[in-house]
């Protein structure tokens, strides 16, 4: 073998037509160029505050934008990655649409960017592709299934003693800013190692009478410097000059105060007097305050948000709801069914759902809808001949119904839809859309090629 080349490297790119993903891009690169509406969406989202749309000549474009949101979600990078592969990747580049010339964009426009597609942005460009693969007779929406499942915050373990810590650092670092950046006239003690070595020391206890001495002390802790912020809260109403930074820092320290005090009351119930907080009560984070506690099968407990999915027999996800809290499956079934008539116009004529979903009213409505076999996964009582025409049509819809279970694990695994990155309630469900589409777009492109 020898140690250095004799050849000499190529001075024009190679082809990648050979490559699968390379195909696939190219496969998706004609959908999106046969849907242009998908970029007038994205335009209405990015010059939403802009006084002039024609301006930023060196900036991104809209379809630029869709396309490297796109990218970020098949092959899961993070804004740096995007950045670097933007730039080193020859599909990708010939995929964004960057020219030849062009040096490519910085992760913080890339951020900036793709951020400003809102989620009613996203869903739309999800029932343009839904009306684009009915065209192309790829989906029908005449038989769909429906299940439920949970896309996770980006938050770490939720623990009480953790929160508490997390109170202490969130606003003694804000306190600090006070001071040194604003030279307000306050004073405090920084309590955050104390903080953390009652952390620690409830985390990994010797007895359970130490472990509430410990979690005491550091109520007792997070109490003073919520005492602290009140105070600095006055000093910075009472300042003679309050412009815009102080007014924002005005505005976190009062937010935050907010949120440690219910979580010092909601510590102080469950642990000091043994009550039962209910989940609806409870505070699981600082920072992704819309995060909601989810109970599956009264054994998993999740924290985020409850997401229901219409799938078809193209394993296309044509639909998506995301609900606030943790509603029974059962009160989502008709709204379902209706979102599924205003994306085709009808009512489907076979439905497959969850055993979650079963129910005779559901069943009663769904009849009433013209849906005529609907096919509970348990049957929690109903007869197989109340539900569909014969025992071979429900079981026919009960194996079709566990296609979904496959095509959720899918876009968990492929498309980062376990957990969203994104912060805020917003980008949560701008995040979930993307990821539906980024799926719907490879399933799209893998069908027209087959």
């Amino acid at each position: 073998m020898r140690k250095k080349s004799k050849k000499q490297l190529p001075l024009m790119p190679q082809p990648t037509d050979d490559y699968p993903q390379a195909v696939e891009l190219e496969n998706i690169n004609r959908i999106l160029d046969a849907n242009r509406t998908i970029c007038d969406l994205a335009l209405q989202d990015l010059s939403k505050h802009k006084k002039r749309k024609e301006c930023g000549a060196h900036g991104m474009s809209a379809e630029q934008v869709v396309r490297a949101a796109i990218i970020k979600q098949m092959f899961r990078f993070t804004y740096k990655e995007l950045a670097f592969h933007m730039v080193d990747s020859q599909s990708i580049r010939r995929f964004v649409r960057i020219g030849i010339g062009d040096k490519g964009f910085k992760k913080s426009a890339l951020c900036k960017n793709i951020k400003s597609l809102s989620a009613q942005t996203w869903e739309a460009i999800n029932a343009q592709l839904v009306r684009y693969a009915k065209d192309e007779g790829i989906e029908k929406g005449r038989t769909v299934r429906i299940d439920c499942t949970v896309v996770e915050s980006n938050i770490h373990d939720p623990s009480d003693s953790r929160l508490l810590f997390d109170s202490v650092r969130v606003l003694t670092r804000l306190l600090h800013k006070a001071k040194e950046h604003f030279d307000l006239p306050i004073s405090f003690q920084d309590h955050t190692k104390r903080a953390k070595k009652r952390m620690v020391a409830i985390e990994n206890p010797k007895n359970g009478k130490d472990r509430k001495h410990h979690y005491a002390d550091l109520i007792k802790v997070t109490r003073n410097t919520i005492n602290y912020t009140r105070n600095a809260l006055e000093a910075i109403e009472t300042a003679a000059c309050c412009g815009s930074p102080l007014i924002v820092l005005h505005n976190d320290l009062k937010h935050n105060v907010h949120l440690a005090t219910k979580v010092v009351d909601q510590t102080h119930r469950r642990v000091m007097m043994g009550e039962k907080v209910p989940a609806a009560d409870k505070i699981v984070s600082l920072f992704e305050t819309h995060t909601d506690i989810i109970v599956k099968d009264r054994r998993d407990t999740y924290f985020g948000h409850k997401v229901c999915l219409t799938g078809g027999a193209s394993n296309l996800i044509t639909d998506c709801l995301i609900v606030r809290g943790n509603p029974a499956d059962s009160t989502l079934m008709q709204q379902m069914l209706d979102r599924q008539e205003t994306l085709y116009g009808k009512y489907p004529l076979k439905v497959a759902l969850d055993g979650g979903f079963a129910s005779k009213k559901n069943l009663k409505k769904a009849k009433g809808k013209q849906v005529k076999d609907v096919c509970f996964a348990k049957k929690r009582g109903i007869e197989v001949d109340e539900m569909c025409r014969s025992s071979w049509v429900y079981n026919r819809l009960r194996r079709f119904r566990a296609g979904i279970e496959s095509g959720i694990s899918w876009v968990k695994r492929c498309f980062g839809l376990a957990r969203c990155t994104w912060k805020g309630l917003g980008s949560f469900k701008s995040y979930v859309w993307a990821s539906i589409v980024s799926a719907n777009l490879l399933t799209l492109a893998r069908k027209q090629a087959a």
